[in-house]
């Protein structure tokens, strides 16, 4: 099982480390697994960028970032080289480390999850 940590651009929540992530599901079905908070407007299909998070260690073991994914990306509120979408960010190998940082969530508009 992939092993997925989750630190937290807002100091006061606290880490989450997920240590049975499965290979081929998202970033994004982790968290939503694991209760770990992470918007996501559009439902994880990669047509808005609320999903937005920091790719902090293991950009080798996700699916590479598409174009339209690169377009959403940059939507995104402070966007950085390691920006992704989390519905995007597949897992790719099951003994996979990633170290995720989800960006301040406070700023975005639209639905809680």
């Amino acid at each position: 099982m992939a092993k997925v940590k989750f630190t937290f651009e807002d100091k006061n929540i606290e880490t989450v480390i997920v240590e049975n992530a499965e290979e081929g599901y998202s970033i994004l079905e982790i968290a939503e697994d694991n209760d770990v908070h992470l918007n996501h407007n559009c439902g994880g299909v990669c047509a808005c960028s609320t999903c937005h998070v920091y790719v902090e260690k293991g950009e080798e073991f996700l699916e590479e970032i598409s174009d339209k994914e690169e377009d959403f990306v940059d939507r995104a509120i402070n966007p950085r080289l390691e920006s992704r979408l989390g519905c995007q960010c597949i897992i790719l190998d099951e003994n996979a480390e990633i170290e995720i940082e989800i960006p301040d969530q406070s700023r975005i508009i639209g639905h809680e999850h």
